[in-house]
């Protein structure tokens, strides 16, 4: 099917995932070439797209603001450009944290206690949830803006710190136990990542060591689950995954508490896509390589969109 397509690999992006992006872009593309696939590598640093004459297929490996949150996908469909992953609809409800919880709840999608909060008025900014807690920028990826807040007192100077950026917030009650993440392809869940940071948050530095010189997570798939537990983690991302409607694939947060309940945090509908990035560790566990997931991606993305 993509024998003789042009493809184009958008990498880059004007947000704050850049350098993550500009990664699983030249990952995906080296996988393109290896598999004798016309691919060309286009650098987006702007709001504004420059494809190559006859492109017959956008693969976006864009991170976050723009790539993953429906603009691109507007301004490619505008073009009428087939494109991969996740239509403009489902990626802009996946990437806003408050419209993907509304889906979550509505599903019966297992997802922890929140509340929205409006951060505008300052002063003293009360929750009903209770700490510990978290509190999340509702459209920001790759867990930045996210802070932790384990007590009361610390809770009025994190939601002004907050507010100095954001003008609304997420506010979770905290879930302390395992740290997993489920890949979904074509509807069906790929086993389990079990992620183990270093300082027990898997925050930005301990996601990408290699761009602060910190010290990375570990990382076990499959996760060593007993086979209920797997199924309702697995279950629950699925759950997830349909009730945001995305298409093609995505990888699927959840936290797993001491009674072995799962919780969805979240879906990534551009995840990273380097040979060692999370998505494919769990593709790579059932036999698909990466240049064959990269294959995959394309092809069920064009059978979609032509």
């Amino acid at each position: 099917m993509l024998n003789g397509k042009k493809i184009a690999v958008l990498m880059g992006g004007p947000g704050s995932e850049r350098e993550v992006s500009l990664a699983s872009g030249k990952a995906v593309l080296k996988a393109l070439l290896g598999l004798g696939l016309d691919a060309v590598a286009v650098d987006v640093t702007t709001t504004h797209v420059d494809l190559p004459e006859g492109t017959d297929l956008a693969f976006n490996v864009i991170h976050g603001t723009f790539g993953e949150d429906g603009q691109l996908q507007d301004a490619l469909e505008a073009l009428g450009v087939p494109y991969t992953g996740a239509g403009s609809k489902s990626s802009r409800i996946a990437f806003d944290k408050n419209l993907a919880k509304e889906r979550f709840i509505a599903a019966g999608v297992p997802t922890p206690l929140s509340e929205i909060v409006d951060l505008s008025a300052g002063s003293m900014i009360s929750t009903y949830v209770e700490p510990p807690l978290v509190i999340k920028p509702p459209r920001e990826g790759s867990s930045v803006g996210i802070q932790i807040v384990r007590s009361s007192e610390q809770l009025d100077a994190a939601m002004q710190k907050a507010a100095a950026s954001y003008d609304e917030v997420l506010v979770e009650s905290f879930i302390e136990g395992m740290e997993l993440t489920v890949g979904i392809l074509d509807g069906a869940a790929l086993p389990i990542v079990h992620i183990a940071p270093p300082g027990g948050v898997y925050d930005m530095a301990s996601k990408y060591p290699w761009l602060s010189g910190s010290q990375g997570s570990e990382y076990f798939c499959p996760a060593d689950l007993d086979l209920e537990t797997t199924m309702a983690v697995q279950a629950a991302a699925v759950a997830a995954h349909r009730s945001l409607g995305v298409e093609i694939y995505s990888r699927v947060d959840v936290l797993l508490d001491s009674q072995n309940r799962p919780y969805v945090l979240e879906a990534n509908t551009i995840p990273g896509m380097t040979e060692t990035s999370l998505l494919p560790k769990a593709a790579a566990a059932t036999g698909i390589s990466f240049p064959e997931l990269c294959k995959t991606i394309a092809e069920l993305s064009l059978k979609l969109r032509s």
